[in-house]
């Protein structure tokens, strides 16, 4: 599909130095770029982060702390 969008020069030269690098078409190196972009902006994507984050760190609370938020929310009116 074809459209129309602007954007600014810096960008532009930027990508067209990049599709001649790769020896691409240019309207390649906007989809692809496009693609990447949407890719990680869906809201499902920071959920899979962060599982990915966790799979490998220690997410529990130290004790202490855990017992003194405990105590200070213990105070608050709810």
């Amino acid at each position: 599909m074809k459209v129309a969008v602007s954007i600014p020069d810096a960008i532009f030269e930027a990508a067209e130095r990049l599709a001649k690098e790769r020896r691409i078409p240019r309207s390649q190196v906007f989809a692809e770029a496009l693609e990447e972009y949407v890719a990680h902006h869906r809201p499902e994507a920071v959920t899979e982060k962060l599982d990915a984050v966790y799979r490998v760190e220690e997410s529990g609370m130290d004790e202490a702390l855990l017992r003194a938020q405990i105590a200070v929310l213990d105070d608050e009116a709810w």
